[in-house]
């Protein structure tokens, strides 16, 4: 059978609550460095409101410009078909003729927008300043030339004598140009007129040749033209700038330029449709003249003048005929010019023209039964009367394109000329603050997610404990030891020199931590009925766990209970407890396991006498042994049978023993030491020291045959992302360091 897995309900509510702490700790861990997220926010809308304050406005100049449906470009073809070409012009195809090179490169040869000059103020808030002074510094320049090499180079414009005269240097500060306002400068290809100067806020300008193309692109890009709505040939062109001036006359430059190209494209048009009529005018003049002698010839010769009722109607009916196709010929040589034959207009077109031809060649078949003579007289004076009828029709055609020429005003007008609005519209000043102040918090909130991500500290003692290691302690943060910690900073960097440093069990016996430390007490009292002595070893993975609190603290606390204790400081190398304990470092230790029989001051040592090295404290039933003289061979001290000779004695005469080793990871002094105690205890420091740390100390110990007994977890911190309780409800934040 099948075996099903079913999860009770308490499974489930721990899954639940699995993901519940995880989502508490991450909005936690926002409250725990709330200080942290709002003092970069608040810098960030600082430097978000300075940059809006001091940054250069923006402003935009506006104007409106209306596109009219554009009539037929061929006059010549006349109304009736002048309404097949008749069509709305496409907003996006004038917003392109208005953007393009021809127009704003018209505008900037007209301002001369290729020399550039601009203040040279104070950086940051020399522009701040200037734009909070009456008046502006101002160039006015006709003419400035550069040779080839310099174009584009910003050149320095320096004024002297109050402005009257100035010097021109390049960017390596060598004189290029020297001259005086209101003279042209030449020297070495440079030109320079400069007819005014407004000099005030700086005496200082740079100068720049700018390329004409480059100009051109960038006055596109500040540019700006829309339609308004659909299909209403309304345009709104804008133009922005820091100088609400130029911006104004450049926009205007703009809109002027476009209406009179327009302008000068219909009145092509015209032009060209005129000049097609002034090369076929003297041809069809020639075929009336000699249309007119032929007839007047042959009614010499035939003495026949009037023509029949009969004839002459149908004279008229081919000189109708032979008109209009006249005027479809004209029509078809403007067409072939535009389209194809197979175009739709195209092929309307001759399909008149072919139904014009069968009505010709109706009539011609009735001329045929006419006599002779009046045949002739019909053909001799259709003749006469088309190529009058043609040659009338081109003089007002030609007449009408004149006047059209003349009155030529475009389909293009302005409607509203350009104005610059007062206020700028950039930076807009609020948004970059809120938009600052966002990014700030999200930066803030970002870093703490990714600290938090990267920080694999110690937070809970279930975390050492699924590896398998005892935790027998956890020490709170201690603020006083932080004030306490905060004067001995203070007085180090004052007199160098330390003596006698504060300790927090004296300083304040009822302190959390000094507390939990009680709570090691009793613990260590059971954890010792089965060690082989009394004495214990303190060490860590790596420095700054604050094993050396622990050490003076525990002892301490040990004392206070009555017990008879003593405290060694093992670390030979940099140990420091009798600065905390005010005893002399004079002989201690490594002088002891060395067998120096001489103090430092020359004074006799009795090498084999424990009372020589043994000091009291100021913690009555506490004593203490120094370090001693560093040595360069501390492995090898702590490995002479004098240590271990030494640690035999003390355990007879003393209820603890307490030793202070360097870390483990670092030097291997404490796996020498911890061969001969009976107890090996660990400190980590809380949301520093890594569990993989942790870890691999223990294993070190094991492989030199040395059995940790468990960890005390100092430093923790009440967070509200990570909730432990010790038995007391204080919202205070705890904090304990090495002392």
């Amino acid at each position: 059978m099948e075996k099903k897995t079913v999860n009770t309900p308490v499974q489930q509510s721990s899954d639940r609550n699995d993901d519940e702490i995880d989502l508490g700790r991450l909005f936690g861990l926002l409250i725990d460095r709330r200080w942290l997220i709002i003092s970069v926010t608040f810098l960030f809308m600082v430097c978000g409101v300075a940059y809006a304050i001091l940054s250069t406005p923006i402003y935009q100049a506006d104007a409106m410009l209306q596109v009219e449906k554009k009539s037929s470009g061929l006059p010549a073809l006349g109304d009736e078909f002048g309404e097949m070409f008749t069509s709305d012009s496409e907003a996006a195809t004038e917003i392109e003729i208005m953007k393009s090179r021809m127009v704003i490169g018209a505008v900037v040869d007209q301002l001369q927008l290729t020399y550039q000059v601009t203040p040279d103020y104070m950086p940051f808030i020399g522009g701040w300043l200037a734009r909070r002074t009456p008046g502006q510094d101002e160039l006015s320049i006709s003419t400035f030339n550069v040779p080839q090499g310099y174009e584009g180079e910003p050149l320095q414009l320096e004024f002297a004598d109050n402005g009257k005269h100035y010097e021109v240097r390049d960017e390596e500060g060598e004189l290029v140009l020297a001259g005086q306002v209101g003279q042209l400068a030449v020297m070495d290809g440079f030109e320079l007129m400069l007819n005014d100067a407004v000099l005030t806020d700086t005496y200082e300008f740079v100068l720049t040749k700018a390329n004409r193309l480059r100009t051109i692109r960038d006055v596109q890009q500040d540019l700006s033209v829309s339609e308004r709505g659909k299909q209403t040939g309304i345009l709104s062109a804008s133009f922005q700038n820091p100088d609400s001036v130029y911006a104004q006359q450049v926009l205007n430059a703009i809109a002027q330029e476009y209406m009179l190209q327009n302008i000068r494209r219909n009145a092509a048009e015209a032009e060209n449709s005129l000049q097609f009529i002034e090369r076929q005018l003297p041809e069809v003049k020639g075929n009336l003249t000699a249309a007119e002698d032929k007839l007047n010839q042959y009614r010499n010769l035939s003495q026949s003048v009037d023509l029949s009722i009969e004839t002459q109607s149908l004279l008229e009916r081919v000189v109708e005929i032979e008109k209009r196709l006249n005027e479809l010929e004209l029509k078809e040589k403007e067409l072939s010019r535009l389209y194809t034959k197979e175009h739709p207009t195209y092929q309307s077109l001759l399909e008149q023209k072919a139904q014009l031809i069968r009505e010709q060649e109706e009539i011609n078949n009735q001329v045929g039964d006419l006599p002779e003579t009046q045949q002739e007289v019909l053909r001799l004076a259709r003749d006469v009367e088309v190529s009058q009828e043609i040659y009338v029709q081109l003089l007002n055609r030609m007449q009408e394109l004149n006047v059209l020429k003349a009155g030529t005003v475009g389909n293009v007008r302005i409607l509203d000329e350009a104005v610059t609005n007062p206020e700028p519209v950039a930076p807009k000043k609020a948004l970059i603050v809120v938009l600052a102040t966002m990014l700030g918090g999200m930066v803030s909130v970002g870093w703490v997610f990714l600290m938090a991500a990267l920080n694999r500290g110690v937070e809970t003692p279930e975390q050492l404990e699924e590896l398998g290691i005892n935790v027998y302690a956890s020490v709170p943060e201690s603020p006083t030891q932080v004030d306490l910690n905060e004067k001995l900073g203070k007085l180090v960097r004052r007199t160098k020199e330390v003596h006698d440093l504060p300790f927090l069990a004296l300083e304040d016996p009822a302190d959390l931590a000094i507390e939990a430390l009680r709570g090691l007490r009793t613990s260590l009292h059971f954890a010792m009925l089965e060690a082989k002595n009394k004495v214990i070893m303190v060490s860590g993975p790596a420095p700054g766990v604050g094993k050396s609190f622990v050490t003076l603290n525990l002892a301490a606390v040990l004392a206070q209970a009555g017990q008879r204790v003593l405290v060694i400081d093992g670390d030979i190398r940099r140990g420091y407890l009798h600065t905390a304990l005010g005893v002399s470092n004079k002989y201690g230790l490594s002088d002891f396991l060395a067998s120096v029989d001489k103090s430092p001051d020359g004074g006799p040592i009795d090498k084999n006498n424990l009372s020589t090295v043994i000091h009291k404290t100021k913690v009555p039933n506490m004593h203490f042994i120094s370090r001693g003289t560093a040595a360069p061979n501390p492995s090898e001290l702590l490995m002479h049978p004098r240590m271990e000779k030494m640690l035999g004695k003390v355990n007879e005469h003393y209820d603890y023993v307490l030793i202070d080793t360097p870390p483990i990871l670092a030097v291997t002094d404490a796996a020498i030491v911890g061969r001969y105690v009976g107890t090996s205890l660990l400190v980590a420091r809380f949301g520093e020291t890594p569990a993989k740390e942790v870890e691999a100390t223990v294993k070190r110990f094991a492989q030199n045959g040395v059995d940790i007994r468990g960890v005390i977890l100092n430093g923790v911190q009440r967070r509200a992302s990570r909730y432990y309780g010790y038995g007391y409800s204080y919202g205070y934040s705890y904090k304990s360091t090495d002392a």
